[in-house]
Protein backbone atom coordinates (compact mmCIF):
# COMPACT_ATOMS: atom_id res chain seq x y z
CA UNK A 1 0.00 0.00 0.00
CA UNK A 2 2.76 2.49 1.09
CA UNK A 3 4.59 1.24 -2.56
CA UNK A 4 1.21 2.55 -4.38
CA UNK A 5 0.95 5.53 -2.27
CA UNK A 6 4.38 6.91 -3.38
CA UNK A 7 4.13 5.93 -7.04
CA UNK A 8 0.95 8.19 -7.43
CA UNK A 9 2.43 10.94 -5.89
CA UNK A 10 5.65 10.55 -7.84
CA UNK A 11 3.18 10.39 -11.15
CA UNK A 12 0.57 13.39 -10.22
CA UNK A 13 2.33 15.40 -7.48
CA UNK A 14 -0.47 14.04 -5.07
CA UNK A 15 0.26 13.36 -1.31
CA UNK A 16 -2.41 11.20 -0.10
CA UNK A 17 -2.82 11.87 3.23
CA UNK A 18 -4.85 9.15 6.25
CA UNK A 19 -7.27 11.87 6.90
CA UNK A 20 -8.80 12.95 3.84
CA UNK A 21 -9.19 9.07 3.24
CA UNK A 22 -11.10 8.37 6.19
CA UNK A 23 -12.77 11.40 5.87
CA UNK A 24 -13.81 10.08 2.10
CA UNK A 25 -14.87 6.82 3.17
CA UNK A 26 -16.96 8.30 5.91
CA UNK A 27 -18.74 10.59 3.29
CA UNK A 28 -19.33 7.46 1.16
CA UNK A 29 -21.45 5.88 3.81
CA UNK A 30 -23.51 8.43 4.79
CA UNK A 31 -24.43 9.50 0.60
CA UNK A 32 -25.16 5.37 1.01
CA UNK A 33 -27.64 5.69 3.73
CA UNK A 34 -29.45 8.53 2.17
CA UNK A 35 -29.32 6.86 -1.21
CA UNK A 36 -29.70 2.99 0.21
CA UNK A 37 -30.97 3.24 3.51
CA UNK A 38 -32.37 -0.48 3.59
CA UNK A 39 -29.30 -1.62 2.06
CA UNK A 40 -26.71 0.02 4.72
CA UNK A 41 -28.49 -0.75 7.73
CA UNK A 42 -28.70 -4.29 6.70
CA UNK A 43 -25.24 -4.58 6.08
CA UNK A 44 -24.90 -3.09 9.72
CA UNK A 45 -26.64 -5.18 10.85
CA UNK A 46 -25.04 -8.41 9.71
CA UNK A 47 -21.88 -6.82 10.81
CA UNK A 48 -22.58 -6.23 14.36
CA UNK A 49 -24.47 -9.91 14.76
CA UNK A 50 -21.13 -11.50 14.12
CA UNK A 51 -19.41 -8.91 15.89
CA UNK A 52 -18.90 -11.69 19.11
CA UNK A 53 -16.73 -13.28 16.36
CA UNK A 54 -14.45 -10.57 15.32
CA UNK A 55 -14.58 -8.34 17.98
CA UNK A 56 -12.58 -9.99 20.58
CA UNK A 57 -10.03 -11.06 17.69
CA UNK A 58 -9.62 -7.14 17.22
CA UNK A 59 -9.70 -6.01 20.91
CA UNK A 60 -6.76 -9.13 21.83
CA UNK A 61 -4.94 -8.27 19.08
CA UNK A 62 -4.61 -4.94 19.64
CA UNK A 63 -4.13 -5.41 23.70
CA UNK A 64 -1.28 -7.62 23.12
CA UNK A 65 0.38 -5.69 20.50
CA UNK A 66 0.07 -2.52 23.11
CA UNK A 67 1.14 -4.53 25.69
CA UNK A 68 4.16 -5.78 24.08
CA UNK A 69 4.91 -1.95 23.15
CA UNK A 70 4.33 -1.29 26.28
CA UNK A 71 6.50 -3.49 28.11
CA UNK A 72 9.86 -3.09 25.81
CA UNK A 73 9.03 0.87 25.79
CA UNK A 74 9.36 0.26 29.78
CA UNK A 75 12.93 -1.75 29.36
CA UNK A 76 14.61 0.42 26.94
CA UNK A 77 13.87 3.44 29.57
CA UNK A 78 15.29 1.58 32.22
CA UNK A 79 18.99 0.79 30.21
CA UNK A 80 21.54 3.65 30.92
CA UNK A 81 23.23 4.89 28.02
CA UNK A 82 26.33 6.35 27.23
CA UNK A 83 28.38 7.58 23.95
CA UNK A 84 31.96 6.84 24.18
CA UNK A 85 34.08 9.01 21.76
CA UNK A 86 37.35 7.72 20.04
CA UNK A 87 40.53 9.60 19.45
CA UNK A 88 43.26 7.88 17.25
CA UNK A 89 46.62 8.70 17.30
CA UNK A 90 48.31 10.68 14.49
CA UNK A 91 50.51 7.94 13.44
CA UNK A 92 47.36 4.88 13.46
CA UNK A 93 48.10 2.20 10.14
CA UNK A 94 45.05 0.14 10.80
CA UNK A 95 42.97 -1.84 7.70
CA UNK A 96 39.25 -1.44 8.30
CA UNK A 97 39.86 -5.14 8.68
CA UNK A 98 40.25 -4.55 12.15
CA UNK A 99 37.17 -2.72 12.74
CA UNK A 100 35.47 -5.90 10.98
CA UNK A 101 37.16 -7.72 13.81
CA UNK A 102 35.34 -5.28 16.33
CA UNK A 103 32.89 -5.53 14.68
CA UNK A 104 32.71 -9.47 15.00
CA UNK A 105 33.29 -9.34 18.92
CA UNK A 106 30.00 -6.78 18.91
CA UNK A 107 28.26 -9.61 17.66
CA UNK A 108 26.48 -10.83 20.85
CA UNK A 109 22.54 -10.79 21.56
CA UNK A 110 21.76 -11.31 25.11
CA UNK A 111 18.42 -10.36 26.91
CA UNK A 112 15.64 -12.73 24.37
CA UNK A 113 16.67 -16.07 25.14
CA UNK A 114 12.92 -17.27 26.51
CA UNK A 115 9.19 -15.87 25.53
CA UNK A 116 9.10 -14.79 28.96
CA UNK A 117 11.81 -12.27 28.40
CA UNK A 118 11.01 -10.94 24.76
CA UNK A 119 6.84 -10.70 25.69
CA UNK A 120 6.39 -10.58 29.28
CA UNK A 121 9.50 -8.59 30.68
CA UNK A 122 9.72 -6.53 27.72
CA UNK A 123 13.41 -7.40 27.03
CA UNK A 124 15.17 -6.72 23.58
CA UNK A 125 18.89 -7.45 22.72
CA UNK A 126 21.09 -4.57 22.54
CA UNK A 127 21.54 -2.56 19.49
CA UNK A 128 24.55 0.17 18.89
CA UNK A 129 25.15 3.33 17.05
CA UNK A 130 27.98 3.90 15.02
CA UNK A 131 28.39 7.73 14.48
CA UNK A 132 30.27 10.26 12.67
CA UNK A 133 29.78 13.57 13.31
CA UNK A 134 30.81 17.55 12.03
CA UNK A 135 30.50 19.49 14.79
CA UNK A 136 31.06 23.18 12.69
CA UNK A 137 33.93 21.67 10.50
CA UNK A 138 35.39 19.37 13.57
CA UNK A 139 34.88 15.83 12.83
CA UNK A 140 34.47 13.41 15.58
CA UNK A 141 33.88 9.10 16.04
CA UNK A 142 31.39 7.83 18.77
CA UNK A 143 29.62 4.71 20.01
CA UNK A 144 26.44 4.74 21.35
CA UNK A 145 25.77 2.02 23.82
CA UNK A 146 24.19 0.58 26.94
CA UNK A 147 26.67 1.30 29.68
CA UNK A 148 27.09 -2.06 30.46
CA UNK A 149 28.41 -3.25 27.51
CA UNK A 150 31.13 -0.10 27.96
CA UNK A 151 33.91 -2.53 28.89
CA UNK A 152 33.31 -5.12 25.66
CA UNK A 153 33.53 -2.05 23.37
CA UNK A 154 36.85 -0.67 25.11
CA UNK A 155 38.33 -4.41 25.00
CA UNK A 156 37.54 -4.99 21.41
CA UNK A 157 38.68 -1.61 20.25
CA UNK A 158 42.51 -1.64 22.86
CA UNK A 159 42.93 -4.72 21.12
CA UNK A 160 42.43 -3.86 17.49
CA UNK A 161 44.13 -0.16 17.87
CA UNK A 162 46.61 0.28 20.53
CA UNK A 163 46.99 3.50 21.12
CA UNK A 164 43.44 5.04 20.58
CA UNK A 165 42.03 7.12 23.48
CA UNK A 166 38.20 6.16 24.00
CA UNK A 167 36.50 8.63 26.55
CA UNK A 168 32.66 9.62 27.39
CA UNK A 169 31.32 12.36 25.75
CA UNK A 170 28.42 14.48 25.92
CA UNK A 171 26.01 14.00 23.54
CA UNK A 172 26.57 15.76 21.01
CA UNK A 173 22.56 16.01 19.28
CA UNK A 174 21.79 17.34 22.81
CA UNK A 175 23.80 20.15 22.37
CA UNK A 176 21.70 21.52 20.10
CA UNK A 177 18.13 22.80 20.42
CA UNK A 178 17.47 21.38 17.13
CA UNK A 179 13.88 22.93 16.92
CA UNK A 180 12.12 23.77 13.54
CA UNK A 181 11.95 26.81 14.24
CA UNK A 182 15.36 27.73 15.15
CA UNK A 183 17.07 25.81 12.92
CA UNK A 184 17.03 24.79 9.63
CA UNK A 185 17.06 20.96 9.33
CA UNK A 186 17.54 18.66 7.07
CA UNK A 187 17.37 14.54 7.15
CA UNK A 188 16.93 11.37 5.42
CA UNK A 189 17.73 7.38 6.03
CA UNK A 190 19.09 5.41 3.55
CA UNK A 191 18.06 1.79 2.28
CA UNK A 192 19.95 -0.21 0.02
CA UNK A 193 19.14 0.02 -3.95
CA UNK A 194 19.06 -3.93 -4.45
CA UNK A 195 18.18 -6.74 -2.59
CA UNK A 196 20.53 -7.52 1.22
CA UNK A 197 22.88 -9.92 0.62
CA UNK A 198 24.44 -8.56 -2.67
CA UNK A 199 27.41 -6.63 -1.35
CA UNK A 200 28.02 -2.84 -1.54
CA UNK A 201 31.62 -2.34 -3.05
CA UNK A 202 33.78 -2.88 0.18
CA UNK A 203 37.24 -2.32 1.26
CA UNK A 204 38.57 -5.50 0.00
CA UNK A 205 37.38 -3.81 -3.37
CA UNK A 206 39.74 -1.22 -3.00
CA UNK A 207 42.92 -3.39 -1.59
CA UNK A 208 42.56 -1.99 2.00
CA UNK A 209 42.18 -6.07 3.31
CA UNK A 210 46.27 -5.89 3.19
CA UNK A 211 48.61 -2.36 4.16
CA UNK A 212 49.54 -0.54 1.28
CA UNK A 213 52.49 2.28 0.85
CA UNK A 214 50.46 5.76 1.99
CA UNK A 215 50.74 7.33 -2.10
CA UNK A 216 48.90 3.89 -3.30
CA UNK A 217 46.29 3.90 -0.39
CA UNK A 218 42.67 4.58 -1.10
CA UNK A 219 40.37 4.84 1.44
CA UNK A 220 37.03 5.50 0.70
CA UNK A 221 36.48 6.71 3.65
CA UNK A 222 38.28 10.07 2.80
CA UNK A 223 35.97 11.10 0.88
CA UNK A 224 33.07 11.05 3.57
CA UNK A 225 35.53 12.57 6.04
CA UNK A 226 36.54 15.16 4.04
CA UNK A 227 33.05 16.62 3.09
CA UNK A 228 32.02 16.61 6.34
CA UNK A 229 34.63 18.48 7.68
CA UNK A 230 34.26 21.32 5.22
CA UNK A 231 31.41 22.59 7.39
CA UNK A 232 31.60 26.05 8.70
CA UNK A 233 30.57 27.81 11.56
CA UNK A 234 26.87 27.22 12.65
CA UNK A 235 26.88 23.64 10.41
CA UNK A 236 26.17 20.44 11.89
CA UNK A 237 25.95 17.12 9.68
CA UNK A 238 25.33 13.81 11.45
CA UNK A 239 25.59 10.23 10.64
CA UNK A 240 24.73 7.47 12.31
CA UNK A 241 24.87 3.96 11.55
CA UNK A 242 22.27 2.11 14.29
CA UNK A 243 23.57 -2.07 14.58
CA UNK A 244 22.28 -5.26 16.15
CA UNK A 245 22.54 -8.92 15.57
CA UNK A 246 20.22 -10.05 12.61
CA UNK A 247 17.62 -12.78 13.91
CA UNK A 248 15.20 -12.36 10.66
CA UNK A 249 12.58 -10.24 11.86
CA UNK A 250 12.68 -8.23 8.48
CA UNK A 251 11.41 -11.03 6.39
CA UNK A 252 8.94 -12.28 9.22
CA UNK A 253 8.12 -15.30 7.78
CA UNK A 254 9.60 -19.83 7.63
CA UNK A 255 11.98 -20.85 5.44
CA UNK A 256 11.61 -24.32 3.33
CA UNK A 257 12.87 -26.01 6.61
CA UNK A 258 9.99 -24.33 9.08
CA UNK A 259 12.79 -22.08 10.54
CA UNK A 260 13.15 -18.60 10.91
CA UNK A 261 13.70 -17.09 6.94
CA UNK A 262 16.99 -15.18 7.72
CA UNK A 263 19.37 -13.17 5.13
CA UNK A 264 21.12 -16.51 4.49
CA UNK A 265 18.09 -17.44 2.56
CA UNK A 266 17.64 -15.11 0.51
CA UNK A 267 21.19 -15.28 -0.72
CA UNK A 268 20.43 -18.82 -2.12
CA UNK A 269 17.40 -17.62 -3.56
CA UNK A 270 19.06 -15.10 -4.99
CA UNK A 271 22.05 -17.44 -6.14
CA UNK A 272 19.82 -19.66 -7.57
CA UNK A 273 18.07 -17.14 -9.86
CA UNK A 274 21.33 -15.69 -10.96
CA UNK A 275 22.58 -19.75 -12.26
CA UNK A 276 18.61 -20.19 -13.93
CA UNK A 277 19.91 -17.09 -16.01
CA UNK A 278 22.97 -18.75 -17.01
CA UNK A 279 21.10 -22.00 -18.18
CA UNK A 280 20.70 -21.50 -22.21
CA UNK A 281 18.81 -23.46 -24.55
CA UNK A 282 20.56 -26.29 -26.59
CA UNK A 283 18.99 -27.61 -29.93
CA UNK A 284 19.86 -31.07 -31.66
CA UNK A 285 18.91 -33.03 -34.20
CA UNK A 286 17.38 -36.59 -33.17
CA UNK A 287 19.02 -39.40 -34.35
CA UNK A 288 15.94 -41.35 -34.34
CA UNK A 289 13.04 -38.98 -36.03
CA UNK A 290 15.46 -36.69 -37.87
CA UNK A 291 13.42 -34.02 -35.74
CA UNK A 292 15.27 -30.75 -34.51
CA UNK A 293 14.84 -30.65 -30.60
CA UNK A 294 15.46 -28.01 -28.00
CA UNK A 295 16.89 -28.98 -24.01
CA UNK A 296 18.22 -26.55 -21.38
CA UNK A 297 22.15 -26.96 -21.33
CA UNK A 298 24.22 -26.94 -18.75
CA UNK A 299 24.83 -23.47 -16.50
CA UNK A 300 27.03 -21.22 -18.37
CA UNK A 301 27.40 -17.94 -16.08
CA UNK A 302 29.26 -14.97 -17.74
CA UNK A 303 32.17 -13.96 -15.67
CA UNK A 304 30.47 -11.19 -14.10
CA UNK A 305 27.38 -13.43 -13.07
CA UNK A 306 30.30 -15.96 -11.48
CA UNK A 307 31.78 -12.97 -9.56
CA UNK A 308 28.20 -11.67 -8.50
CA UNK A 309 27.12 -15.33 -6.79
CA UNK A 310 31.04 -15.44 -5.47
CA UNK A 311 30.43 -11.78 -3.73
CA UNK A 312 26.72 -12.92 -2.77
CA UNK A 313 27.85 -15.95 -0.75
CA UNK A 314 31.21 -14.65 0.48
CA UNK A 315 28.68 -11.63 1.92
CA UNK A 316 26.50 -13.85 3.67
CA UNK A 317 29.62 -15.67 4.96
CA UNK A 318 30.15 -13.14 7.42
CA UNK A 319 28.13 -12.20 10.62
CA UNK A 320 25.29 -10.21 9.81
CA UNK A 321 23.70 -7.22 11.23
CA UNK A 322 20.15 -5.47 11.01
CA UNK A 323 21.22 -1.68 9.87
CA UNK A 324 19.65 1.60 10.06
CA UNK A 325 21.18 4.46 8.36
CA UNK A 326 20.56 7.50 9.11
CA UNK A 327 22.16 11.33 8.06
CA UNK A 328 21.15 14.79 9.45
CA UNK A 329 22.20 18.50 8.20
CA UNK A 330 21.49 21.20 10.86
CA UNK A 331 22.54 24.71 10.89
CA UNK A 332 21.68 28.20 11.30
CA UNK A 333 18.44 29.79 9.07
CA UNK A 334 21.39 32.53 7.90
CA UNK A 335 23.75 29.57 6.76
CA UNK A 336 21.62 27.10 5.21
CA UNK A 337 23.33 26.16 2.04
CA UNK A 338 21.25 23.43 -0.11
CA UNK A 339 24.24 21.76 -2.12
CA UNK A 340 24.92 20.17 1.25
CA UNK A 341 21.96 18.37 0.89
CA UNK A 342 23.42 16.88 -2.32
CA UNK A 343 26.16 15.75 -0.67
CA UNK A 344 24.81 14.19 2.19
CA UNK A 345 22.50 12.29 -0.21
CA UNK A 346 25.63 11.17 -2.50
CA UNK A 347 27.55 10.36 0.82
CA UNK A 348 27.69 6.77 0.08
CA UNK A 349 28.36 6.75 -3.42
CA UNK A 350 31.78 5.54 -3.03
CA UNK A 351 31.12 2.21 -1.64
CA UNK A 352 28.24 2.04 -4.80
CA UNK A 353 29.00 -0.02 -8.37
CA UNK A 354 27.16 -0.92 -11.36
CA UNK A 355 25.52 -4.78 -11.14
CA UNK A 356 26.24 -4.35 -7.19
CA UNK A 357 24.62 -2.62 -4.72
CA UNK A 358 24.45 0.73 -3.26
CA UNK A 359 22.53 3.28 -1.14
CA UNK A 360 19.81 5.61 -2.00
CA UNK A 361 17.95 8.28 0.23
CA UNK A 362 14.60 7.37 1.57
CA UNK A 363 11.66 8.55 4.01
CA UNK A 364 11.31 11.50 6.35
CA UNK A 365 12.41 15.16 3.95
CA UNK A 366 12.86 13.10 1.02
CA UNK A 367 9.07 12.56 0.81
CA UNK A 368 8.55 16.32 -0.34
CA UNK A 369 8.90 17.68 -3.32
CA UNK A 370 7.74 21.05 -3.05
CA UNK A 371 4.93 21.12 -5.28
CA UNK A 372 3.24 24.41 -5.43
CA UNK A 373 -0.32 23.32 -5.33
CA UNK A 374 0.69 21.26 -2.05
CA UNK A 375 -1.64 22.60 1.06
CA UNK A 376 -0.02 23.10 4.62
CA UNK A 377 2.98 21.17 3.70
CA UNK A 378 5.06 23.84 5.74
CA UNK A 379 3.70 22.86 9.06
CA UNK A 380 3.60 19.18 8.06
CA UNK A 381 7.74 19.94 6.95
CA UNK A 382 8.15 20.56 10.76
CA UNK A 383 6.36 17.84 12.39
CA UNK A 384 8.61 15.50 10.28
CA UNK A 385 12.23 17.76 11.06
CA UNK A 386 10.77 17.31 15.06
CA UNK A 387 10.35 13.36 14.90
CA UNK A 388 13.65 12.70 13.06
CA UNK A 389 15.38 14.69 15.54
CA UNK A 390 13.64 12.57 18.37
CA UNK A 391 14.49 9.62 16.26
CA UNK A 392 18.33 10.54 16.09
CA UNK A 393 19.08 10.97 19.46
CA UNK A 394 17.15 8.11 20.97
CA UNK A 395 19.25 5.74 18.31
CA UNK A 396 15.76 4.30 17.37
CA UNK A 397 15.47 2.13 14.53
CA UNK A 398 14.26 -1.12 15.44
CA UNK A 399 11.59 -0.37 18.09
CA UNK A 400 8.13 2.06 18.48
CA UNK A 401 7.50 4.93 18.09
CA UNK A 402 10.69 5.26 15.61
CA UNK A 403 10.10 1.74 14.25
CA UNK A 404 11.51 2.31 10.46
CA UNK A 405 12.53 -0.10 7.33
CA UNK A 406 16.29 -1.24 8.48
CA UNK A 407 18.85 -3.20 6.05
CA UNK A 408 20.95 -6.44 6.86
CA UNK A 409 24.79 -6.22 6.38
CA UNK A 410 27.69 -8.00 6.93
CA UNK A 411 30.74 -6.65 9.30
CA UNK A 412 32.71 -6.47 6.13
CA UNK A 413 30.17 -3.51 4.71
CA UNK A 414 29.54 -2.03 7.67
CA UNK A 415 33.48 -1.67 8.49
CA UNK A 416 33.88 -0.48 5.13
CA UNK A 417 31.39 2.47 6.23
CA UNK A 418 32.59 3.13 9.19
CA UNK A 419 36.17 2.25 10.30
CA UNK A 420 38.84 4.21 12.36
CA UNK A 421 40.95 6.16 9.24
CA UNK A 422 44.71 5.51 9.15
CA UNK A 423 47.00 8.29 9.38
CA UNK A 424 46.85 7.92 5.17
CA UNK A 425 43.14 10.03 6.04
CA UNK A 426 44.99 13.36 6.23
CA UNK A 427 41.80 15.79 6.61
CA UNK A 428 43.26 18.73 8.83
CA UNK A 429 39.64 18.55 10.91
CA UNK A 430 39.83 15.21 11.86
CA UNK A 431 39.98 14.70 15.42
CA UNK A 432 43.14 12.95 16.85
CA UNK A 433 45.54 12.84 19.84
CA UNK A 434 48.98 13.63 19.44
CA UNK A 435 50.32 10.50 20.45
CA UNK A 436 49.97 6.74 21.31
CA UNK A 437 48.70 6.49 24.77
CA UNK A 438 49.50 3.05 26.66
CA UNK A 439 49.45 1.75 29.97
CA UNK A 440 52.98 1.76 32.31
CA UNK A 441 55.04 -1.68 31.51
CA UNK A 442 53.80 -4.22 34.74
CA UNK A 443 57.25 -4.80 35.84
CA UNK A 444 58.54 -0.87 36.52
CA UNK A 445 59.63 -0.65 39.84
CA UNK A 446 57.90 1.56 42.61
Amino acid sequence: MDEQMKKLKAKLGLRIMPWPILALGLSLLMTSFVFMPREVLSALSIAFSIAPLWLPILLIGSAWTLWVVLKRSEFIAKQNYILLEIKPPRGLEKTPLAMETVLAGMHHSPGEATWYKRYIAGAVRPWWSLEIASLEGQVHFFIWTRAGFRRLIEAQMYAQYPGVQIVEALDYTRLLSARPEEWAIWGCDFALTDKDPLPIKTYVEYGLDKVQKEPEQVDPLANLVEFMGSMGKGEYLWLQLVIRVHKGEKYNKLNASGKTYTWKDEAKELVQQIRAETVGKVKYKDIFTGEMRETEGFPNPTKGQSEKMAAIERNVSKLGFDVGVRGAYLSQPEKFDPIVISGLTGIFKQFSSEGWNSFKPSGWMTEFDDYPWEVGVSKLKDKYRSWFIEAYRRRQFFHDPFKSGTMVMSTEEIATIFHIPSRAVSTPNLTRIQSATSEAPANLPT
